[in-house]
């Protein structure tokens, strides 16, 4: 019986992450998809249209390494506790600059925003602090499940509140501030110890160069940080190109939806497929389904197009995100858990951010029309899937350590 209790435990913590997932992970989309709408309307330059977004990652990146740090001292509840304040903080500030039409106020919401996306992004590996070695891939994978349900809320929040107020989006901003309230409720039924103080003189874990120079360490942040970079350059432009060729906004809705379900739905199967073919396949798999989003997209700008491209992404995003974080979770031991999940999300978000930033100038200051735009879009994904790509054959040239898995 009492070896059953630890999986017991760590399913209850899932239980919950799934849950926090869902319904407060439910306004990222809602900030991806009327993010760049509302800039449009408040920018005073349209190539910074997308620069909210942009700084929904600025944020998440800045503060993944203090929350990491955080979260190894005080527990995973003070991080997760701490983020839904900022997240709701970042709305109540968001809806403010579209009130008084402040797009610098908007941006400064949008960078609170970013301290919930970065704690966000530890939920799945909170998911594995409680569990057995075998149980951590399936654990990853339940939590990213999650995002199944917030990829139906969040946009459904979209199409019922967007014309509630006389200002556009107003209202959604508003519903989102309703949704970090939730949280304190939602973790209270966590149950993940605070990590035991290192004693004095005892093994502190690799230095941090040391833990970079790890090939397994520094292939994973690689295929995280572009799997998740690329999701994000196609997606944050979707809406603009979308409207910009002449489609509705609930249209834009719609597609960033389907994008949303294809990036979680897959999840209740990988876990399963990488413990049965190794991280770093699923990963190359995700590449190349990447790769294939990209060639959709350039096919054309119909609707149909915009569905596949963007549902291939998702799926992409699902194989090479999960792939790469499991790859991570096991090239460190616990004692070295918080630099490496911190500096991680630091590479990751770093990447997204500089993704999110060019996207709005691809989109609308390269060429004169929006197809154009989005073409530019897709082609600059090829480089990084490149970059990702080699960096996997050659890890998998290298010899692997005594008892390491892919």
């Amino acid at each position: 019986m009492s070896a059953d209790r630890p999986l017991s435990r760590a399913r209850r913590n899932v239980a919950v992450l799934v849950c926090a997932q869902a319904i407060l992970g439910a306004q990222m989309p809602v900030n991806f998809i009327i993010g760049g709408l509302a800039g449009q309307i408040l920018a005073p330059n349209p190539c910074i249209a997308t620069l909210p977004i942009s700084m929904i990652v600025l944020g998440s990146a800045m503060t993944a390494r203090p929350l990491a740090r955080l979260m190894q001292t005080h527990g995973r509840q003070t991080g997760f506790l701490l983020a839904v304040l900022a997240g709701g903080m970042g709305a109540a500030v968001s809806a403010a600059g579209l009130w008084l039409g402040s797009f610098w106020l908007f941006m400064a919401g949008s960078l609170l925003t970013g301290v919930y996306m970065s704690a966000q992004g530890f939920f799945r590996f909170a998911a594995t602090d409680t569990a057995p070695a075998e149980f951590e891939a399936r654990a990853i994978s339940w939590v990213m499940a999650g995002g199944l349900a917030s990829a139906l809320i969040g946009p459904m929040l979209v199409r019922l509140t967007t014309d509630l107020t006389a200002v556009p989006f107003l209202a959604s901003y508003i519903a989102v501030i309703g949704l970090n309230l939730l949280g304190p409720f939602l973790f209270a039924f966590l149950d993940i110890p605070k990590p035991a103080p290192v004693p004095e003189g005892a093994d502190q874990g690799r230095p941090l160069g040391q833990i970079l120079r790890d090939p397994r360490i520094l292939v994973a942040m690689i295929c995280g940080m572009v799997s998740y970079a690329l999701m994000n350059l196609v997606m944050t432009s979707t809406p603009l190109a979308v409207v910009g060729c002449g489609f509705a906004p609930e249209n834009a809705a719609d597609i960033v939806s389907a994008h949303v379900l294809a990036m979680f739905a897959p999840s209740f199967f990988t876990g399963h497929l990488i413990s049965r073919f190794g991280a770093s396949r699923i990963v190359a798999a995700g590449l190349v389904i990447l790769a294939f989003a990209g060639a959709v997209a350039l096919s054309g700008v119909q609707l149909s197009h915009f569905f596949g491209a963007l549902i291939l992404l998702g799926l992409g995003w699902n194989f090479g995100f999960i792939g790469a974080t499991a790859m991570l979770t096991r090239a460190h031991s616990p004692v070295e858990r918080g630099r490496v999940q911190g500096i991680n999300d630091l590479v990751v978000f770093s990447g997204v951010f500089l993704a999110s930033l060019s996207s709005g100038r691809l989109m609308n200051c390269l060429g004169g029309d929006p197809q154009t735009g989005w073409n530019a879009v897709n082609l600059a994904m090829l480089p990084f899937l490149v970059l990702a790509g080699g960096a996997l054959i050659w890890l998998a040239l290298r010899p692997l350590p005594s008892g390491a898995r892919t």
